[in-house]
């Protein structure tokens, strides 16, 4: 765990302002590389007021957040408290030895849409 939340921090710090911070992040953990790409960018669509059901998932994603915005990055990367407004995790079973960690950062403008047909 500590190595992905080493390589998320180094990610988005080496990002700096270039997504426009602040973000919110998708992280898709587990898989193959594929998997893991594509569940990094669905983590990006769920509702900003909901957490992971799994607790651990739910505690990492809090602390991730916690972790990003005291990098001082940010709003556009003028220095500040909040780099990030959310980190969301999805994952999927893998093999330890070869642990997809995948990391997608959406700008704070991002907009949903539903419809029914």
């Amino acid at each position: 765990v500590e190595g992905i939340k080493s390589f998320v921090l180094d990610t988005v710090i080496k990002a700096g302002a270039n997504p426009c911070p602040p973000v919110i992040l998708g992280i898709g953990i587990g898989g193959t590389l594929e998997m893991c790409t594509l569940l990094s960018k669905k983590a990006l669509l769920r509702d900003m007021s909901q957490k992971s059901s799994d607790k651990y998932i739910a505690s990492l994603e809090d602390e991730l957040l916690d972790d990003i915005n005291k990098t001082g990055i940010g709003p556009q990367g003028l220095g500040g408290k909040v780099t990030c407004l959310k980190v969301n995790i999805l994952t999927y079973p893998t093999h330890i030895a070869g642990l997809p960690v995948s990391v997608n950062m959406q700008c704070h403008a991002s907009r949903h849409r539903e419809i029914t047909i």
